[in-house]
């Protein structure tokens, strides 16, 4: 299945060389942080992921967030929108009839929300 998933996102990153496999990896452990901080196993929207892409985002890199984003491509949270779909459109994850690209958009400013290291300990879902 991780190899399926992998040769999957690789196929994306050929088809669309925006963000980094990298990008893609990160997105599907950050769902995965998200629907346990939520105490879910099925889905959660844009809104949801993007608070628990946020939260792993500052456990996992600190205040280098934003700078290994950007080195993936990322600059807003439209751009995990983009992932995402892309994500759906090639069969890795599903989407519900609400689900759209619009969820991610101004999800969070990224100077303000991921310079913020020093707040780490206020970051909730």
């Amino acid at each position: 299945m991780l190899t399926d998933f992998r040769e999957k996102v690789e196929r994306i990153v050929e088809s669309d060389p925006r963000y980094k496999t990298d990008a893609y990896i990160f997105v599907m452990q950050a769902l995965w942080y998200t629907q346990k901080r939520f105490k879910r196993q099925g889905h959660v929207n844009g809104r949801e992921l993007l608070k628990g892409i946020r939260a792993f985002g500052l456990e996992q890199y600190g205040p280098m967030t934003k700078t290994v984003f950007n080195h993936w491509g990322i600059k807003s949270t439209e751009d995990f929108g983009e992932i995402v779909f892309n994500m759906v459109d090639s069969g890795l994850l599903h989407k519900t009839e609400e689900d759209s690209r619009q969820d991610f958009r101004d999800g969070f400013d990224f100077d303000s929300a991921l310079n913020a290291f020093d707040k780490i300990g206020d970051v909730s879902l």
